[in-house]
């Protein structure tokens, strides 16, 4: 087979119309398959082409497994419209298969009755960390943080942990374990255990002798700035996370941290360019993004027309130049935006962008 061939063949099994096609005809093992051919970034922009009624679909038929993957993957916009349309119970199946983090993250995105359905449909233990997660506000270390972590008890010893994890096998697999949390009988922190330290010691030595006595730990209620600040000084995977009575509640991951430090400065980006109202892509209905553009564009227009009071013979001159600067950078910084995220294809953006930019939207 020659290579413009092979290339047709991949761009047919990655065109976006495949994935609704597939829903309609309610082809689960043909919407596996088309799925697992496709590339992340594939996903990504295929899914970001559908209506929300398509993706809800799509995520129904996809395994729970498969559609947690995707929403891992797709803006956080396009996974919570998907996932309000879903029934609860599929909906809870899915977010049962997300890091707790990020179930709870997709659960803020919902109206509070469709997330409280959701949370109602889920498996007790699932439900009552993701409620607990909720309580925080998103940009603090309780906003952040996951519980899939191992707390064991101080009086144990080195066999007694490695025995508990073994049991609990299944459970555990899919944590991301670095370190074992030693706690009282009250849930205070009282010490962490690298687990290198742990397989290497002793069967019989004690935990407390083991452990890193009064370990550097978060309030829950901590902004993100002061969670950058101590990742930054201390060269940790992990960090705990106490409420106020010094109770783990939670545990920091640095790639968590790390990605919510760029999700910080891309919403500064945006607000710097106009971009005021929220995340916003050109998948969201006309209107809304009209609405959220003028907030902006109104306080422009009404600091234009004092300042082209000044000069009466070029009353319109400032405001026609200063609206098209701003219109400009707002349909770049929404492009800029969704090629980041891979929801639109460069050659896409380059058919929109001027038109976007002399009309304002």
């Amino acid at each position: 087979m020659t290579q413009p061939e092979l290339e047709g063949d991949r761009n047919e099994a990655s065109n976006w119309e495949r994935l609704p096609e597939l829903a309609l005809a309610a082809d689960r093992e043909g919407l596996a398959s088309h799925f697992d051919g496709l590339s992340e970034a594939e996903r990504i922009h295929d899914f970001g082409r559908l209506s929300a009624e398509d993706r809800a679909r799509v995520l129904a038929l996809l395994d729970p497994e498969r559609a947690a993957v995707l929403l891992e993957a797709v803006p956080d916009m396009h996974a919570g419209e998907a996932v309000q349309e879903l029934e609860p119970a599929a909906a809870a199946d899915i977010i049962e298969e997300l890091q707790s983090d990020e179930g709870a993250d997709l659960l803020g995105q919902l109206e509070a009755d469709a997330a409280e359905a959701i949370l109602a449909e889920a498996e007790p233990d699932v439900a009552a960390s993701l409620r607990s997660l909720l309580q925080y506000p998103a940009d603090t270390a309780g906003g952040l943080m996951i519980t899939e972590f191992v707390a064991v008890p101080e009086s144990g010893t080195a066999q007694d942990v490695v025995d508990h994890m073994r049991a609990e096998v299944e459970h555990y697999a899919d944590y991301p374990v670095q370190y074992v949390y030693v706690v009282a009988a009250d849930g205070t922190l009282r010490g962490v255990l690298p687990l290198r330290d742990l397989l290497l010691a002793r069967r019989k030595r004690p935990i407390a002798s083991l452990m890193i006595r009064d370990p550097i730990s978060v309030p829950a209620l901590a902004p993100l700035e002061q969670v950058v600040e101590v990742f930054d000084r201390y060269d940790f995977v992990g960090m705990p996370v106490v409420d106020d009575a010094g109770v783990l509640v939670g545990v920091l991951l640095r790639e968590g941290v790390d990605e919510a430090r760029v999700d910080s400065a891309e919403a500064d980006a945006l607000k710097a360019r106009g971009i005021v109202g929220g995340e916003e892509l050109r998948s969201l209905p006309l209107l809304l993004r009209s609405r959220r553009r003028l907030a902006w564009l109104s306080i422009n227009i009404v600091l234009n027309v004092i300042a082209a009071s000044v000069i009466a013979l070029a009353v319109f001159l400032p405001i026609i130049s200063d609206m098209s600067g701003c219109s400009g950078n707002q349909a770049v910084a929404v492009s800029l935006r969704e090629l980041t995220l891979g929801v639109t294809r460069p050659e896409e953006i380059l058919r929109v962008l001027f038109k976007e930019s002399a009309l304002g939207l």
